[in-house]
């Protein structure tokens, strides 16, 4: 009771202060009616329409007047004990000219798109979809803070809007994220990137090698080391030359950064910049980071850019800062549970999430609620009232879109970025680098593009401006297979390179390279264990057009054919060949086997073909000096002539098949180049069945699917009539007698209620059975406990368990029974009074 009467009290005491609150505002709203009138639009959002808002945007809750109160009380606090330090950005106007605590601006919202679910797409959403709008005065925060929503309506704000849309979503994802108001460089704050290298040209971070272990008194005697030392001596040059000639390219990019440095600026360390920090814990983050909301770039909290920080905030809590900032935020703790180190505003909820674990999360404010010992701490303490935003909303028109007019331009050192929406360009392109070489950017060195929903599964081009050199990836699911395509021009029998996914084809074939007189094929995972097959041409005779000729009449002429094999661990090695060639034009085969161990030497074979006068017919006539033989090793017994007979045969007969694989080869050739050109002339781009909008066929397939389901439910619901078993009892007669018609009423309602009670009774019969042999069991583990082992016991644990819930079910379906048997009495005997069949034996009631 007395702890009812104390909260009594402290609600009477709340309502008090509440309505003191009000009066004061309603004064201040009085005095300053005439500034509130004058407060102007920003130029982030013009013409900005309040018409539609939520009343949350234009008034404040008690809870709120409350926090403004003490947000006010909190700033006079710190101008007090820090005169010399810059005012808190606290409570700015919104766009209904409403004064808003920063921290309920913030609406943690988890989006409906996987990309959103990572810091780095929420991140380069947000950079990607509005259009940066700077300070009105550079060396102060806004007089405004507009909610999010407005902020994606228009697209546009300043970096205190886009880091309160960040955060929001960055929260709403899971992440510890927290908005901060601080000072950074002229370039961060004005987004001048023509002095930063382009992230796609970023080479990645090498990962530090393993330092040696320390050497073990005790360890195996390593082999005798049989590396050249001339050869060492030669590579250590080497080295040294490069890394000297390393050394003077650094020299030289520093002379040339020294050169390119930027004008001092006479506010640095002044300007007012706002961005997002996120520390670790949460969603496995590793280390505290900040990220840059205009780039959606992720930096480390020593970046040189950011030179300072006045407060953080989140949806829960506002925290100050009070560390020396002389050094940026190099030397900066974000332990915001350090009140050393970080002024809390409400102490109440002074725990930050990076200290709180999943479970004790969960259970905050069920713990507040009921935690009613510590009344000193409780009477502190203030609860951050919920955000005045709405939902943030964005649809997937939106999402996709992306970019203001669906595209958006960004200048880097030497480098252009231009980015559009999918689908705006008739070829899928999506984003284009373009490479220079000089500042100027007038000399175009490379440029890369990428592609989106393409039918040929093209990803990505880079082209070489200087060597003209052409390369186009392409995503699995291409029809010829292509992994990748180099060139310079799509003729024939010029040079290219194309890359095959080896997996999805039937020979393995993974790499073809080709120039004007040689061609080599490369292969992977083959039963044969082939790996390299190269081919070379002699020049072309003239061309003779002969009737009834082929078409391949004049194909290039082959000269030789190399085939190489990798080890087949099942066949001896000097009966596994290493590498066989085709002299065509000298009618000469030459077989290499693999070097058999310790050995460094291997067994060949050189045959030469016959004469076409020494040939009997089609047959070769083989003699010894047709076959010279080296056998490494020794002096085992020579091959018989029988056997090299055979073996030339079965080589020949090869040699006709490679041709034949040699001239495919080259057909296909041809057919991969004419299909990438007609493939460039009539871009085709693929379209989601889910995506209505743009995929008209499938829109109108869903339509019909929609109308014909509706058309079958309806002819199904006319098909089965509830009435049909008892209106054959009356003969189906259009009109009926008050008689017959209470015989129909009274017969239907009769069945339903048998159909209840036997569906009843078949339940409770079921529920009878299974507590029975529960009991049973039990009676069996009484009398049988002592002679079980602990598998037989644990086993029948989970049998029992398993009968236990079983009869629950069992149990909760009865009562349901019960409960719904009256509610569908009523509801058969209400629509036999509505039937037209019946109603007008009824009357209307």
């Amino acid at each position: 009771m007395e702890v009812l009467e104390e909260k009594e009290e402290e609600e009477q005491r709340e309502e008090e202060e509440l309505k003191a609150l009000e009066i004061t505002d309603n004064l201040q709203d009085m005095e300053t009616k005439v500034s509130m009138e004058q407060v102007c639009v920003p130029s982030d959002v013009p013409s900005t329409d309040t018409s539609q808002l939520p009343s949350s945007y234009k008034t404040n809750s008690l809870k709120e007047k409350k926090l403004l109160h003490i947000a006010d009380h909190f700033l006079q606090q710190y101008a007090h004990l820090c005169p010399d330090r810059k005012p808190l950005f606290l409570h700015p106007v919104n766009e209904c000219g409403m004064e808003k605590f920063v921290s309920t601006t913030v609406r943690p919202t988890l989006l409906p798109y996987a990309e959103l679910y990572h810091w780095d797409g929420c991140a380069s959403f947000v950079s990607d979809y509005l259009t940066m709008e700077p300070l009105e005065s550079p060396d102060t925060p806004p007089s405004s803070l507009y909610s999010p929503t407005t902020i994606l309506k228009y697209q546009r704000g300043n970096c205190f809007d886009f880091s309160v849309l960040l955060c929001s979503m960055l929260i709403g994802a899971g992440y510890d994220a927290y908005c901060v108001h601080g000072y950074a460089t002229r370039e961060m704050c004005t987004l001048n990137e023509t002095l930063e290298l382009c992230p796609l040209l970023r080479k990645p971070q090498e990962v530090p090698k393993e330092g040696m272990k320390k050497s073990n008194k005790y360890r195996v005697k390593p082999p005798p080391d049989l590396q050249s030392k001339f050869e060492l001596q030669q590579e250590a040059k080497k080295k040294a030359e490069t890394e000297a000639a390393e050394k003077n390219k650094e020299r030289e990019e520093e002379k040339i950064t020294e050169v390119e440095k930027p004008e001092h600026d006479p506010l640095h360390g002044l300007r007012v910049h706002a961005w997002v920090l996120v520390l670790s814990g949460k969603k496995d983050v590793p280390e505290t980071f900040f990220i840059n909301p205009f780039t959606g770039n992720s930096h480390s909290t020593t970046d040189e850019h950011f030179l300072g920080i006045e407060s953080v905030w989140n949806h829960r809590n506002y925290w100050v800062n009070m560390q020396d900032c002389r050094n940026g935020c190099k030397d900066l703790i974000f332990d915001l549970g350090d009140t050393i180190r970080w002024e809390v505003m409400l102490s109440g909820s002074n725990k930050p999430l990076q200290l709180l674990s999943d479970a004790e999360e969960e259970k905050e404010f069920s713990d507040k609620e009921t935690d009613d010992t510590e009344k000193e701490e409780e009477d502190v303490s203030f609860d951050m009232p919920p955000s005045w935003v709405a939902p943030i909303q964005i649809y997937p028109r939106e999402f996709e879109t992306r970019c203001s007019e669906g595209r958006k331009v960004i200048l880097y050192k030497k480098a252009k970025l231009e980015k559009w929406a999918p689908y705006l360009n008739g070829n899928g392109l999506v984003k284009r680098l373009t490479v220079y070489a000089d500042l100027d950017c007038t000399e175009v060195v490379e440029v890369r593009e990428w592609f989106k929903n393409r039918e040929d599964m093209l990803d990505m081009r880079e082209v070489n401006k200087q060597t003209q050199l052409t390369t186009d990836y392409f995503s699995p699911g291409h029809l010829l297979s292509l992994k990748a395509h180099t060139y310079t021009s799509l003729e024939p029998e010029t040079e290219y390179t194309m890359e095959f996914y080896n997996e999805a084809r039937v020979d393995g074939l993974q790499k073809r390279v080709e120039t004007a007189n040689e061609m080599t094929e490369y292969f992977a995972g083959r039963d044969d264990f082939l790996h390299v097959r190269y081919m070379e041409f002699g020049k072309r005779g003239k061309k003779i057009h002969l009737a009834g000729t082929r078409t391949d009449i004049n194909s290039r002429p082959i000269v030789q054919i190399k085939e190489c094999f990798h080890r087949n661990p099942e066949r001896p090695a000097d009966e596994d060949v290493a590498e066989r060639i085709f002299l065509i034009a000298e009618d000469m085969i030459q077989l290499t086997y693999h070097l058999k161990d310790k050995y460094i030497t291997a067994s060949k074979k050189d045959f030469f073909k016959a004469a076409e006068g020494n040939r009997k017919g089609n047959e070769i006539v083989m003699t010894p000096e047709m076959c010279i033989t080296y056998q490494a090793g020794s002096s085992e017994k020579d091959e018989k002539l029988l056997h090299l007979y055979e073996l030339l045969r079965k080589l020949t007969a090869e040699e006709k098949q490679l041709k034949q694989r040699v001239r495919q080869s080259e057909a296909e050739a041809l057919k991969v180049l004419k299909i990438r050109e007609n493939e460039e002339t009539n871009v085709k781009l693929s379209v989601s069945i889910y995506n209505t909008e743009r995929n008209e066929k499938r829109r109108q397939q869903y339509e019909a699917m929609n109308t014909t389901e509706d058309e079958l439910w309806g002819r199904g619901e006319q098909d089965l009539d509830y009435l049909a078993p008892f209106l054959i009892q009356v003969g189906h007669r259009e009109k009926m007698t008050k008689g017959q018609a209470l015989r129909v009423r009274d017969d239907c309602l009769t069945d339903l209620q048998h159909r209840l009670i036997n569906k009843a009774n078949i339940i409770q019969a079921r529920l009878e059975k299974a507590v029975e042999e529960l009991q049973k069991k039990d009676q069996w583990f009484q009398q049988n406990q002592n002679r079980l082992s602990a598998e037989e016991e644990d086993d029948f644990l989970a049998r029992r368990s398993e009968t236990m819930f079983h009869i629950q079910i069992l149990a909760l379906r009865l009562n349901r029974e019960k409960q719904t048997a009256p509610q569908k009495y009523l509801a058969l005997e209400e629509k036999l009074h509505r039937d037209p069949r019946l109603a007008e034996h009824f009357g209307h009631a």
